[in-house]
């Protein structure tokens, strides 16, 4: 059987019924941008959240950028980050004229190395963006601890963390502010781009809200040169609909990885570990598998996708080629890289699906 890595028909289909009127509202108001349906989200977003304010975004990139931006970060400045991420986490450090400070990961979650990041840190450091990996988050306490030694703005970035947490609490509270995409594959998606920063700092939000907004501060007055990175009614509505199913769409995941763990426990491949302080929210469920290749292979006769996160982590793209002064310093990535494999998942998965993949990793495993 056919099965998609991600079945985003299935979920439209579910929702179909709910998520049409909200569009509909949302166009019959012809209140575009920053109305209702925004300001309802950031205020469900939080609660979601545990943290007091939400500032919906045109994307996860503008979210990362705009809570830079309002920190103050600039030229001059490092900020420190992981190459296993998408490249929007090193661009939202250039657009602001910092430099990305690359260190390597935990072998185990593919999360931030805390020993790598104390050793990266330099006068010029001015913050952190620690990446929360397929729906486990990175560990915290430590960063925080970092950070508030060295004065550094910790940015979360969340964008594959919704519904994740870390000691009980939720991404997105953990660090000085939170970033989150909502991509249309993203355990929270919209059907085209949205992001969303969350923070417990009030002249941080009200900062970030001047940004979205082209600086307006309202009367027709620009008080800093802002960008246009507004969340529009349309995806806030989608969203707002979406919103409400996430905490059981969480628990399927969780649940469908569990069924994966058990299926391919007795096979060669390194299942997804979870460390005793997170809760996974398995926006991607990952294996190790050395023998890549084979298990591709086997997978695409019988028509099942798979994905490569990441084939070429950031510190062997092109465009990031100024920021890495020793390519081999990242052992951890380079190996990580030849041998992860993202199976599917997606809360509409059936047992009968996850059987199928699980069968087509075995006989290429036996």
């Amino acid at each position: 059987m056919a099965i998609p890595l991600v079945d985003l028909k299935a979920q439209f289909a579910a929702l179909r019924e709910e998520i049409m009127p909200a569009i509909a509202g949302a166009l019959e108001s012809m209140q575009l941008f920053l109305g209702p349906n925004v300001r309802a989200l950031e205020e469900e977003f939080a609660a979601y959240c545990g943290v007091p304010f939400a500032i919906g975004v045109g994307s996860g990139t503008d979210a990362l950028h705009l809570a830079l931006r309002a920190a103050g970060v600039g030229p001059g400045d490092e900020v420190i980050t992981v190459p296993w991420t998408f490249i929007a986490t090193v661009e939202a450090i250039v657009y602001t004229g910092a430099t990305p400070v690359f260190v390597d990961i935990e072998p185990r979650t593919y999360c931030l190395d805390v020993e790598a990041l104390r050793r990266a840190i330099t006068p010029r450091t001015k913050a952190v963006i620690p990446v929360h990996v397929y729906g486990h988050s990175c560990d915290m306490a430590p960063i925080m601890a970092l950070a508030r030694q060295h004065d550094l703005f910790v940015l979360e970035d969340a964008a594959q963390a919704h519904g994740a947490t870390y000691g009980g609490d939720s991404v997105g509270i953990l660090g000085h502010a939170a970033a989150f995409s909502f991509y249309m594959s993203k355990n929270l998606g919209a059907y085209g781009e949205a992001g969303m920063i969350t923070t417990e700092d009030e002249e941080l939000a009200a900062r970030v809200r001047m940004l979205r907004n082209h600086g307006d501060v309202g009367r027709h007055e620009h008080a800093i040169i802002g960008y246009n990175a507004r969340l529009d009614e349309v995806q806030a509505a989608i969203l707002r609909v979406k919103l409400r199913h996430l905490p059981e769409w969480v628990r399927l995941r969780q649940q469908h990885a569990a069924a994966y763990n058990e299926r391919l426990a007795d096979l060669p491949v390194t299942t997804p570990y979870v460390a005793d302080w997170a809760e996974h929210s398995f926006y991607l469920y990952t294996i190790r598998v050395p023998d890549r290749e084979r298990v591709i292979a086997a997978l695409k006769e019988r028509e099942i996708a798979c994905a490569l996160h990441y084939q070429r982590p950031q510190h062997k793209q092109p465009a990031c080629a100024p920021y890495v002064t020793d390519p081999s310093a990242f052992p951890e990535c380079d190996q990580a890289s030849g041998e992860i494999l993202c199976l599917p998942m997606y809360p509409e998965l059936t047992e009968d699906q996850i059987g199928e993949v699980c069968k087509a990793v075995g006989r290429a495993l036996s």
